[in-house]
């Protein structure tokens, strides 16, 4: 096995999209994991370059969101599409990388993960609301790898 696969179990990666799900019930904004074991780019380089790479600038909202993570690298970037930039506050994401950071460093890495989904879905439905049965999953829930 790789080090992305052995990051995470089978289990632990189906909990992280139940936190995707959940998230997503409480906004419009659709978020992805990225895992990959290493990159030559500085993480957030990599993270935008990932998030082009899985057409989260796509939706039709701009209000991607993505987790970044290079296992190698020891690397976390989260980062949002202009219609989420373009609304919130520029330290919008701080608070939420800094839960995953401090779960992280304490090795608890699917809890890490999944607070920081759940965050972000209750930080966005105040921009962009759950469209309930209107709204459209326009991004896969499961987790990519690098």
């Amino acid at each position: 096995m790789s080090i992305t696969e052995d990051f995470l179990s089978s289990s632990e990666e189906q909990e992280i999209v139940a936190a995707i799900v959940k998230a997503e019930k409480e906004t419009s904004g659709e978020i992805r994991v990225h895992i990959e074991e290493h990159s030559d780019l500085p993480v957030l380089e990599r993270a935008q370059e990932v998030f082009k790479m899985l057409k989260m600038h796509k939706t039709s909202a701009r209000n991607g969101v993505l987790f970044y993570i290079g296992v190698k690298d020891r690397h976390f970037a989260i980062i949002g599409d202009d219609g989420i930039d373009a609304v919130v506050p520029y330290d919008f994401w701080e608070n939420t990388k800094k839960t995953v950071i401090d779960h992280f460093k304490a090795n608890n890495f699917k809890q890490g993960i999944i607070a920081g989904i759940l965050q972000s879905g209750k930080q966005l439905k105040h921009f962009f609301p759950y469209n309930g049965k209107d709204d459209v999953n326009e991004l896969p829930n499961e987790i990519s790898r690098g």
